[in-house]
């Protein structure tokens, strides 16, 4: 067998090699992931409505919560700076807990800088609250249940809803 035909096979050996890796990889992150998370869901929830139940928050303390969902490293979080102080002073009752990828010691620092404060700040990962990116927000009631969510940086008619569910 000369050199161009050695070199062939083991091009091609390595693609199938990698071809089954990401097939792994695939299979793994969007099949068995989601029937794992479909199984694990609580039997007395709607299936709609997702829970936050790996924070360990005592849901009860409050009616409902608001998880704020943000990065130190996103720009949109930061640009909403303005609308986090506003909910923050018009929260009433509603308990506001910062939720970030960063430790919590970065993650106040971040939010002091911004001029916004929560009753609480947490580290935690984006797919352990089944969030995919920051800013969002997730209205919580007293059972863990998810009952509302907003997306990214909020227009006007979006904060204002934000701003009605939580008075």
């Amino acid at each position: 067998m000369n050199l161009s035909k050695k070199i062939e096979l083991v091009a091609n050996l390595a693609i199938i090699v990698v071809a089954c890796l990401l097939a792994t990889v695939l299979v793994k992150n969007y099949v068995v992931n989601k029937h794992t998370e479909r199984v694990n869901t609580n039997a007395s929830q709607p299936s709609n409505s997702p829970t936050v139940s790996s924070l360990d928050i005592d849901w009860r303390q409050n009616k409902q919560t608001l998880l704020l969902a943000v990065s130190s490293t996103c720009h949109f979080c930061t640009e909403s700076a303005p609308f986090y102080q506003q909910l923050a002073k018009s929260s009433g009752r509603t308990r506001l807990i910062a939720l970030l990828p960063q430790p919590i010691n970065e993650g106040k620092k971040y939010l002091e800088g911004l001029g916004v404060t929560v009753d609480e700040v947490r580290q935690a990962t984006l797919s352990s609250i089944n969030v995919n990116g920051t800013p969002t927000l997730l209205l919580v009631d007293s059972n863990g249940v998810v009952i509302k969510t907003w997306i990214g940086k909020l227009a006007v008619a979006q904060q204002e809803d934000v701003l009605n569910n939580v008075l």
